[in-house]
C-alpha cells in the first residue's frame, strides 16, 4: 500500500482518504461515496473533474474521454488519477443527493445455478449466492463477473433486485469471440462458481423524484430496466412509467409476459416494443401495441413534454448516444438523464 492523501471535493464539502495505488475512483466505491462515473475504464469521460490543487498520476485513458487540451487546463478523470499529494478536485458532474448515499464495494462467491436462452443472442445467467448470503446494491446498479483462469472481468447489469438478492439474474449478449459471452456456450455449466465486485452504476431510481419516468432499452439492455421496474413494482410507485424497447424484429423481443405482469402493478404504464426491420402490418397478427423503427424515432414520435421526464437509459453504444442526442436536442435538463454505457471486449 501506497501512502495515505486527502481529497477534498467542492462544491460539496466532502473528503474522504486516498491510497496511492488506487485510483480517486476506486477509494470512493470503497468507502461508499457515489462519485458519477460510467466506464471506470478511461474511456467515457462520465468522471472528468477539475484538478484545483494537488499533484496526480493519471493511468492510461483516451483522448475521446479526456483532450489533451482538457488535461493540460487541469482536467482529470478520477477513474484513472492516483493522488501523490493531498488535493482539492472540483466535482464537473455529481448528484448531491446520491453522493453520499453510495453502497461499500462487495465481494461475491457465487455458483450458477442456470444458463438460459431468452433470444438466438442474449442468455439469462442466474447465479447463487455462496458468500455472503445477500449482495447489497440499488436496482440498476450492476456488477463485474471476473472472467475464469484470466486477469479480467465483464460488467453486467442486475437484472433483479436486492429483496431477491439470494439469486442474481444477468440478461448477456453473447458475441463471436466474447472475452466472458463466448463461455455461455458449453464451456461455463450450472454448478460452476464465478468472483464478482460491485454494485457499481448511477442507473439508479431517484426517489425523491415525482417525474414521469421514460426508459429506453435494447438488447440487453433490459436487465437494469426490469430492476428498476421489479422495484417499482415492490414499492407500489404511482409515478407514470413508459418502457421503449428497441430490438431488430419479433425474434428478438422476451420476457413479455413479465413486463405485461409488472405493468399490471404498476399505476400507470405503458410498454411500447419498437422493431427496426420490421412492417406496421407485420404487428397485426402478434396482439402487441407495437412500432417499426428506431426506438429513438419512435420516442421522438410518441413522447410529449420531453423536459418534463426523467430518462433511464441502457443499450448499445450508438443506441445510447442517439438516445442523448435526442434528449439534448429537446432541451432535457442532464440531471435527469441516467445512463451506464458498456462497450464489448472479443478476443483477436
Amino acid at each position: 500500500m501506497g501512502e495515505k492523501r486527502i481529497v477534498n471535493f467542492e462544491p460539496v464539502d466532502l473528503e474522504m482518504e486516498v491510497d496511492e495505488d488506487e485510483t480517486i475512483l476506486d477509494a470512493a466505491f470503497r468507502q461508499g461515496v457515489a462519485l458519477m462515473h460510467g466506464c471506470r475504464e478511461g474511456q467515457c469521460g462520465a468522471c472528468k473533474s477539475f484538478l484545483i490543487e494537488g499533484d496526480v498520476q493519471m493511468d492510461k485513458y483516451s483522448t475521446f474521454a479526456l483532450a489533451d487540451y482538457e488535461s493540460e487546463a487541469g482536467y482529470i478523470l478520477l477513474c484513472k488519477a492516483h493522488a501523490y499529494s493531498d488535493l482539492n478536485v472540483e466535482l464537473i458532474n455529481f448528484d448531491e443527493e446520491e453522493l453520499r448515499n453510495a453502497v461499500p464495494l462487495q465481494h461475491l462467491r457465487t455458483r450458477i445455478s442456470a444458463i438460459e436462452p431468452v433470444t438466438h443472442d442474449i442468455v439469462s445467467l442466474r447465479l447463487a449466492l455462496i458468500e455472503p448470503e445477500h449482495f447489497v446494491f440499488k436496482p440498476g446498479q450492476y456488477a463485474d463477473i471476473r472472467i475464469p483462469n484470466h486477469d479480467g472481468h465483464r460488467s453486467f447489469s442486475m437484472a433483479t433486485t436486492p429483496s431477491s438478492s439470494g439469486e442474481l439474474e444477468f440478461l448477456i449478449k453473447k458475441y463471436p469471440g466474447g472475452h466472458f459471452s463466448g463461455l455461455l456456450d458449453g464451456v461455463l455449466k450450472p454448478g460452476d462458481e464465478l468472483e464478482l465486485d460491485g454494485p457499481y452504476g448511477s442507473f439508479t431510481l431517484r426517489e425523491w423524484s415525482d417525474r414521469p419516468i421514460v426508459c429506453i432499452g435494447g438488447g440487453a439492455g433490459m436487465a437494469p430496466i426490469l430492476s428498476l421496474l421489479r422495484h417499482m413494482s415492490e414499492e407500489q410507485t404511482k409515478r407514470s412509467v413508459t418502457f421503449y424497447y428497441g430490438a431488430r424484429n419479433l425474434t428478438d423481443l422476451f420476457y413479455l409476459d413479465q413486463i405485461r405482469a409488472l405493468g399490471d402493478e404498476l399505476a400507470d404504464f405503458r410498454f411500447v416494443p419498437c422493431l427496426s426491420d420490421t412492417w406496421p402490418e407485420d404487428w397485426s397478427d402478434t396482439g402487441l401495441a407495437g412500432e417499426s423503427g428506431l426506438v429513438t424515432d419512435v420516442v421522438k414520435r410518441q413522447q410529449e413534454d420531453m423536459a418534463a421526464c426523467e430518462y433511464y437509459l441502457c443499450g448499445p453504444p450508438p443506441m445510447v448516444d442517439a438516445a442523448l442526442g435526442l434528449l439534448d436536442e429537446n432541451s432535457v435538463p442532464l440531471d435527469q438523464v441516467h445512463f451506464d454505457k458498456f462497450t464489448t471486449s472479443v478476443t483477436s
